[in-house]
């Protein structure tokens, strides 16, 4: 998938699998801003159809794939690289989601990528930040999900504290009144268990003084309209708005005969766990008011795809960050991703490899010696646990997967055991990107910044041939033994490679 940087005219679309509801939107880059043309929402509660075991029921893979199907045919004619997709807390906890994902992608038309909750996060402040006017100081944000909920405190378009919690509008919804009772002792007990997942946050952001606080989401949205139809609140929710609400919630007793202005009929099943839980967070963070932000996950989508697009890909400065943390030898991480580039190129086509698949290898090469801060023995085990389970702002769980492998795979014997836990589809070209990490690495083993001579790399299937100019090889008997190292590691597992 080729990413070209996006230009006045182009249409861009973000897609968000929430726990609650499905997403969409089409934006069209216009002088620098994005300009709305279509918006599309479904209700899915994805998040109510895990059973006991933690899997997507039938039911709710088939709901959500019909609501994917209606997506793809308004974005499915829009370029490979225009669209980005992303699945939230019931796509991380489900234990199927893997396969469902597969199915959902092609019932999209467009790959699906399943982010973490603090890159949720990231992007759910991103989105606030880019759709309303600066603030002077520190800004909380704060979006109620259908399966999790994320605070953030941050200043201009970065976050200083964000955290993603295990708690949302549907899952509370269903544990506290599933039994379609409302009660003051199902809000106590709701309440009492969201400020105890509150309480490290609270304490992450204690002396990030905010001078305002902004919610995000379509909880927060149908409290803000409730208050305002029924006369608690002209502009913003307060204390004493969402204390007017949670009592006339008790007062109606029963979920199924809900009948409040301003409260749409759709929101009613999930309206009872997303207010006892706006009611902690203004308990816990002590919170005086709540204004409504226009932008939320779907637009820090689009505005982090045009600067993946463009120059701004906030994944070149996560890895820089990264070597920056861990110690790397930046020197000898760019003398092995120039090498690994230059092989690249002489084979991408050969091998059916893509200007994204370059993009990947270049990112391993920036972090494959991560490890070394934590022990030289088996260093390449240390980096890709980090990179696995890091915070890796930008990148999705998958390609934190699959740079994890490269890392992993990049020195020693082969592992077909690490190749195994990536998806089927990306083995083969994954593995054609731990061979090209792999030989670069042993290229420039002697750390030295004395140019190599001109390389001739061809391939015929699984099988590498190296060339070098008459007689180098003999007068480099290091890189020879080196070469020879890696023929030996990969014969065995059906890939041949040879050097003269």
């Amino acid at each position: 998938m080729s990413e070209t940087p996006a230009v006045a005219g182009d249409l861009l679309g973000s897609i968000d699998l929430g726990s609650n509801s499905f997403h969409m939107m089409i934006v069209r880059v216009d002088g620098g801003e994005l300009q709305v043309v279509d918006r599309l929402r479904e209700r899915v509660r994805l998040a109510a159809g895990l059973d006991e075991s933690g899997r997507l029921t039938k039911e709710a893979q088939a709901k959500a794939l019909a609501c994917l199907e209606r997506f793809g045919e308004r974005v499915r004619d829009l370029p490979r690289g225009t669209v980005r997709a992303v699945g939230t807390n019931t796509l991380r906890q489900a234990r199927n989601g893997f396969t469902f994902l597969v199915r959902a992608s092609k019932a999209l038309g467009h790959p699906i990528e399943v982010i973490s909750g603090q890159e949720e996060a990231r992007l759910i402040y991103l989105g606030v930040s880019r759709t309303m006017a600066p603030s002077p100081g520190r800004r909380l944000v704060v979006d109620i999900g259908g399966g999790s909920t994320e605070c953030i405190v941050g200043q201009g378009s970065t976050p200083d504290a964000k955290s993603s919690l295990h708690m949302g509008c549907v899952s509370w919804s269903l544990r506290y009144f599933g039994s379609g009772r409302i009660t003051l002792s199902a809000f106590e007990a709701a309440e009492l268990a969201a400020r105890v997942e509150l309480q490290r946050f609270a304490a992450q952001s204690r002396g990030l003084d905010w001078t305002e606080a902004v919610g995000a989401s379509g909880t927060i949205r149908a409290v803000d309209r409730i208050a305002r139809e029924n006369g608690w609140s002209p502009d913003g929710i307060t204390p004493t708005a969402l204390g007017r609400l949670r009592r006339a919630l008790i007062s109606q007793g029963e979920v199924g005969s809900l009948r409040l202005p301003g409260l749409a009929e759709d929101r009613v099943p999930v309206i009872c766990g997303g207010v006892a839980l706006l009611c902690a967070i203004f308990e816990a963070l002590g919170l005086e008011r709540l204004d409504v932000a226009p932008g939320a996950l779907r637009e820090g989508v689009l505005h982090d795809l045009v600067g993946r697009l463009g120059d701004h890909d906030v994944r070149g400065q996560t890895v820089r960050a990264m070597q920056e943390r861990w110690s790397v030898d930046t020197h000898q991480a760019a003398r092995v991703g120039g090498m690994a580039r230059r092989l690249f190129d002489q084979v991408a086509t050969a091998w059916e490899l893509s200007p994204r698949h370059a993009r990947v290898l270049e990112w391993a090469a920036g972090l494959h010696e991560v490890g070394l801060s934590i022990a030289h023995s088996g260093y390449h085990k240390h980096g890709a646990y980090v990179v696995r389970n890091a915070d890796m702002a930008g990148f999705s769980a998958r390609d934190q997967a699959l740079l994890s492998m490269l890392i992993h795979c990049h020195r020693r014997r082969w592992r077909p055991e690490a190749l195994a836990l990536l998806p089927h589809e990306r083995r083969a070209r994954a593995a054609r990107l731990c061979r090209l990490l792999r030989l670069a690495v042993r290229l420039h083993r002697s750390r030295s910044d004395v140019a190599l001579p001109p390389l001739d790399l061809s391939v015929t299937g699984e099988d590498m041939v190296l060339g070098f100019p008459e007689g180098w090889l003999s007068l480099h008997p290091l890189t020879a033994a080196e070469l020879g190292r890696e023929s030996d590691y990969l014969r065995p597992h059906g890939m041949g490679f040879a050097a003269g």
